[in-house]
C-alpha cells in the first residue's frame, strides 16, 4: 500500500508535466501521426480528487490532452471508444433537429484479468494481495490468451498492460477487432470463456462436447494449447501453492471426480495423513485412475484447466462503451505506473519491481542537469523501457496502417484499369457492330443493283 504522501496531487501534477508518455499514447490511439476521428471522437474520462469523476472528455491532439490532464490534474484518466461525433458535443448529436446519433463506432477489443479471481486456488496471497508467485496464475493466463487471440482469431496488435496492483490488462488494436460490434464482441469472450459458476459450484469447466456415459466427449482443439501450457506450469505450480495441502484444498479437489469409489479411497487415506503434499496427492490420484476409463481422464484434464485458464472479467470485452484505465497511469492504492508487458517474457516479470511515481521522480532529480536539456524525461528514469516497449508497438500498428492503404489503393488502382478495358471493349465492340451494318447494307444495295 502506497504512502498517501506518494500520490498527492503535487506529485502526481510533476509525473504528469514531465513523465507521462502523452505523444506516445496519441500515437498509439489514433494510429497515425496526424490527428483524426480515432483520436479526436474518442472518450476520456477523469477521476479527480475526492472521487470526482469526468466523463466525455475529448481533445484534439497531445498537447490539448496533456495540458487538459495537468490541469485537472486526474488521479487516474480512462480511455473510452471514437464515437460518431465528438462526445464533448453529444448533446448536440442527440438532438431530434441533427439527424445524427451519439454511438460509439470503434474500440480496441480489451480484457481484464484480476486476482482476486483466482482467490479460489491461490494460497500465497488473497484479495488485493498479489506477489511474485501468485503472478504464476497470471503469466499463464497471459500465454493462453495472447496465444488464442493470434492463432485462433488472427490479431497480432495486442498490448498487456500491468494494472498497477493486481492484474492485467490487454489491448488488441487490429483494425478487425476495433470494429466489431457489442454482439460480436460478446461472441469472442464467450469463445474465451472456460471458467463459470460461482463458488458454490464445484465445477466450473464444462466444455467438452456431448458424450456416453464411458466416453465424456472431446475437448476443443481451441483448448489443447491450454491444456498443455497448463500441464506445463502444473506441478511448479502445486509445490509452490500447495493447493491440495489443507483438508479443504483436497475436498475441493475430490467434489471433481466423477468416479466415486476413487473419492472414498482418497479420502480416507488423507484423512489419515493430513501432511501429503500437494504434488504427491496428485500422483495418488492420478494412480488410482489409471485404466479405470476415459471419464476420470478427461477429469483429470478439467481439474488443470479449472486451475490454470484465465479468468476473464467478461463484462469489461462485451461493450464498446466500456472505460478501461489508460497505460502508464499511477494506481492511487500502490503509487505504481501501470506499465506495459512483454508476453513473450511475461514468467519473469515482478509486480513489486515496477516503478512507483517517487521513484521515477527521485531518478530524475538524480539525472540533474542532463535531463533539464531533455524534452523526453522519462529516458533517464527506469520508465523508459517500458515507453520503448508502447513505441515498438505503436512502429507495428503503423505499419498495419500503411499495409492497408496500399492494399486499398492498388484495389482501386486495379477498379480504374477494369473500367479503362471495359470502356475500350464497348467502343471497339460498338465500333465493329457498326461496321457489320454499313457492310450488310453495302453487299444488299450492290446485288439489288447488279440483279437490276
Amino acid at each position: 500500500m502506497a504512502d498517501s504522501a506518494e500520490t498527492s496531487p503535487e506529485v502526481m501534477l510533476q509525473f504528469y508535466r514531465m513523465l507521462y508518455p502523452f505523444k506516445s499514447i496519441f500515437t498509439w490511439l489514433n494510429q497515425e501521426h496526424t490527428p483524426k476521428d480515432l483520436f479526436t471522437n474518442r472518450e476520456f474520462a477523469f477521476t479527480l480528487q475526492g472521487d470526482v469523476y469526468l466523463r466525455y472528455n475529448c481533445f484534439s491532439n497531445a498537447e490539448e490532452l496533456k495540458k487538459q490532464v495537468c490541469a485537472l490534474n486526474p488521479t487516474r484518466f480512462e480511455i473510452g471508444p471514437m464515437y460518431s461525433s465528438r462526445p464533448s458535443e453529444r448533446k448536440l448529436a442527440r438532438s431530434v433537429k441533427s439527424g445524427k446519433l451519439f454511438t460509439p463506432l470503434k474500440r480496441e477489443l480489451v480484457f481484464d484479468i484480476d486476482m482476486t479471481d483466482y482467490d479460489g486456488v491461490r494460497t500465497c496471497c488473497t484479495s488485493a494481495g498479489i506477489c511474485k508467485r501468485c503472478w504464476a496464475f497470471i503469466a499463464n493466463a497471459v500465454r493462453v490468451l495472447d496465444s488464442a487471440l493470434r492463432t485462433q482469431f488472427g490479431y497480432h496488435q495486442l498490448l498487456w498492460v500491468y494494472s498497477g496492483r493486481r492484474g492485467i490488462h490487454l489491448w488488441v488494436s487490429d483494425d478487425e477487432a476495433m470494429g466489431l460490434t457489442d454482439e460480436l464482441r460478446r461472441a469472442v469472450v464467450g469463445a474465451l470463456t472456460v471458467i463459470e459458476g460461482g463458488k458454490e459450484m464445484a465445477k466450473k469447466v464444462n466444455v467438452r462436447s456431448i458424450g456416453t456415459k464411458s466416453h465424456p466427449g472431446d475437448l476443443p482443439p481451441s483448448l489443447w494449447h491450454a491444456r498443455d501450457e497448463g500441464s506445463r506450469i502444473w506441478y511448479p505450480l502445486l509445490d509452490d501453492q500447495e493447493c491440495f495441502l489443507s483438508e479443504d484444498g483436497w475436498r475441493t479437489l475430490l467434489k471433481l471426480v466423477p468416479d466415486k469409489k476413487i473419492v472414498e479411497t482418497l479420502e480416507k487415506r488423507w484423512e489419515k495423513q493430513p501432511g501429503i503434499e500437494s504434488s504427491k496427492k496428485w500422483d495418488e490420484l492420478k494412480v488410482e485412475v489409471k485404466g479405470t476409463g476415459a471419464r476420470n481422464l478427461a477429469a483429470l484434464e478439467d481439474i488443470i484447466l479449472q486451475y490454470t485458464y484465465p479468468r476473464l472479467d467478461a463484462e469489461v470485452s462485451k461493450h464498446r462503451n466500456h472505460l478501461l484505465k489508460a497505460p502508464f497511469c499511477v494506481h492511487p492504492k500502490t503509487g505504481r505506473v501501470c506499465v506495459p508487458v512483454d508476453p513473450n517474457h511475461v514468467e519473469n516479470f515482478d509486480p513489486d519491481a515496477v516503478p512507483t511515481v517517487m521513484q521515477l521522480l527521485q531518478e530524475l532529480d538524480k539525472a540533474g542537469e542532463g535531463a533539464s536539456e531533455c524534452t523526453t524525461y522519462w529516458e533517464h528514469t527506469s520508465l523508459k523501457p517500458y515507453v520503448d516497449m508502447l513505441d515498438r508497438h505503436v512502429v507495428g500498428i503503423l505499419d498495419d496502417v500503411r499495409r492497408r492503404e496500399r492494399a486499398r489503393a492498388v484495389l482501386q488502382h486495379g477498379a480504374w484499369v477494369l473500367v479503362y478495358f471495359r470502356v475500350i471493349q464497348v467502343y471497339w465492340y460498338s465500333r465493329s457492330r457498326s461496321q457489320l451494318v454499313m457492310d450488310t447494307w453495302k453487299a444488299s444495295f450492290l446485288s439489288y443493283f447488279t440483279a437490276s
